[in-house]
């Protein structure tokens, strides 16, 4: 969005975030360990991209005949996609993956182009805008959805909003859906016109190409199965297709959306100026929250990203890092009588952006 710039942090008082980076910095340093991904991604890596296109192969080829395996089958895919966006996609977008930036830059529009988005749209809304304005009125994308959704109290009411905290779970299916479809335009021509593709030094006629045949590669494959597959009918695949955006939709709103839009955060407001109180540090203290930090299971399986206050104060790290540096960060923010918003359970998350929802509905 425009008012990005002109929304400036307080940053004159630095002490928090040079003391936290100089100690995370000697974690590294003093066990030899890089900051990029280990043998553990790379695994995980593997995993992810069997578990997405194992079920594929096994439609694609006619294994099974069975409309409920094949339903299944679309499942397992849209668990997988979720997988692959969390595990794999988000750190090559955020060049943590690897210290190679050529490979991070072919491995994030590999994964996220491959599953139908767009590598530079994500970076723009995802690395330039929110990881910088989180939370921040008419600045974070994160937080302006659709006119029947509110996110933030700052946000115009409307009296639909009463109903969100029951069907924003149907409209969070579709997530993935409309990436693959419309929104990759839409936000390539606005993005454009903000000068973003200027500074990303690229061109509009460039990306745009890129987006096309990204859509073409994507919906050429997942159509292959109802071409390939003669007892498939359109039907079939409509459903199957359907059913795993909606799944891959649905998971990752429940890991994003409990890390920023919960009662536990703050949405601050700039002032007439564009001032914001807070160091840019403090202000991601203040707006993010991790969620079921303690399993580890749990951990390995969204990409670290229940660690979503490691993640924003050090996005260039890699998620394998996130569980040993959590305890620096916590120390530190405590020592400097700063939050440190942590959620015991995911189910407690889930329930505190439930409850957001539900409040935002009926607040003017």
């Amino acid at each position: 969005m425009s008012n990005q710039n002109v929304v400036r942090f307080n940053n004159s008082n630095r002490l928090f975030y040079t003391e936290l980076k100089k100690r995370v910095d000697s974690y590294f340093r003093d066990n030899k360990i890089s900051k990029s991904g280990n043998i553990n991604m790379y695994l995980k890596t593997a995993f992810m991209f069997a578990a997405y296109f194992t079920p594929y192969l096994l439609i694609t080829t006619g294994v099974f005949d069975s409309r409920l395996i094949w339903f299944f089958l679309a499942v397992t895919m849209g668990f997988a996609k979720a997988g692959i966006g969390l595990c794999v996609m988000h750190d090559a977008n955020h060049g943590s993956y690897s210290k190679n930036t050529t490979f991070n830059r072919i491995l994030g529009y590999a994964t996220l182009n491959i599953l139908g988005g767009h590598s530079l749209n994500w970076r723009i809304q995802h690395n330039v805008i929110h990881h910088t304005y989180t939370n921040v009125h008419e600045v974070d994308e994160d937080i302006a959805p659709p006119g029947f959704m509110r996110f933030e109290p700052h946000a115009k009411h409307k009296w639909i909003h009463k109903l969100q905290f029951i069907y924003a779970w149907f409209f969070y299916g579709m997530m993935t859906l409309m990436w693959s479809t419309t929104k990759d335009f839409k936000q390539l021509i606005r993005y454009n016109k903000a000068g973003h593709l200027k500074t990303a030094n690229t061109t509009f006629a460039t990306e745009l190409t890129l987006v096309i045949v990204s859509k073409f590669i994507y919906y050429g494959y997942m159509l292959l199965p109802y071409f390939l597959v003669k007892e498939m009918t359109f039907l079939n695949w409509l459903c199957g297709f359907l059913v795993l955006h909606y799944i891959a939709g649905v998971l990752l709103a429940m890991i994003f959306q409990p890390a920023h839009v919960v009662a536990e955060t703050e949405f601050p407001l700039p002032t007439e100026e564009g001032n914001i109180e807070n160091h840019w540090a403090v202000h991601q203290l203040n707006t993010t929250m991790n969620f079921a930090t303690g399993d580890p299971v749990f951990s390995w399986l969204v990409g670290g990203l229940n660690h979503q206050v490691e993640h924003h104060l050090f996005p260039t790290i890699c998620h394998v890092h996130y569980p040993k540096i959590s305890k620096i960060v916590k120390d530190t923010a405590k020592e400097f009588n700063l939050p440190y918003l942590d959620k015991k359970t995911f189910a407690g998350a889930l329930w505190s952006h439930e409850k957001l929802l539900y409040k935002l509905g009926r607040a003017a």
